[in-house]
């Protein structure tokens, strides 16, 4: 799965990023991608962070790779939006895309990617130590014996609900994380 995140919204919706960047900005970014790190050493996701460059950037897009992270940023004149954009296009349905911003999760599930939101994710990052939940689900999805209770039983207690086909690659996406 390859892991695509708009940097500075990830930095300014998360409360632990957002004080490291009141220091200077440069702290904030080396703060997020530390810590992508950390959550990359124990998957084998491929990571990229993009950041915009677009006003005081580089007239090139810049590339290079810090701790396991590839890094971008935007050339000037050129949004991060805009860049994560073209990578969704380019990057197929074995895409996350982490950004709180609609315009950008709107794209990226047209092109076929899964869109998760800056706090969606980042309470994944900080919930997972590296391990699956210990019944391969996820807390809230029910237990056993509920399920073995709606077998039992043969009278119909209503419509099934089949979630949504976002909901649903989402969850999937979620589960890979």
């Amino acid at each position: 799965m390859h892991i695509i995140i708009d940097g500075y919204n990830l930095i300014r919706q998360s409360d632990v990023f957002r004080a490291a960047e009141k220091t200077s900005l440069e702290t904030g970014r080396n703060r997020l991608i530390h810590s992508l790190a950390l959550y990359n050493h124990s998957k084998s996701h491929k990571i990229t962070v993009v950041f915009d460059g677009w006003i005081e950037g580089s007239p090139q897009e810049e590339r290079y790779r810090e701790r396991g992270i590839d890094v971008v940023y935007s050339r000037r004149g050129e949004r991060a939006d805009e860049v994560i954009k073209r990578m969704a296009r380019r990057g197929g349905s074995d895409l996350l895309v982490v950004s709180s911003d609609r315009d950008i999760a709107l794209s990226v599930t047209k092109a076929g990617g899964v869109a998760l939101s800056s706090h969606q994710f980042e309470t994944k990052m900080k919930d997972d130590h590296g391990g699956q939940p210990p019944s391969g689900q996820f807390p809230g999805d029910g237990d056993d014996d509920e399920q073995s209770e709606r077998i039992a039983s043969t009278k119909k207690k209503g419509p099934a609900r089949k979630r949504s086909k976002r909901e649903r690659k989402t969850l999937k996406a979620l589960r890979k994380l």
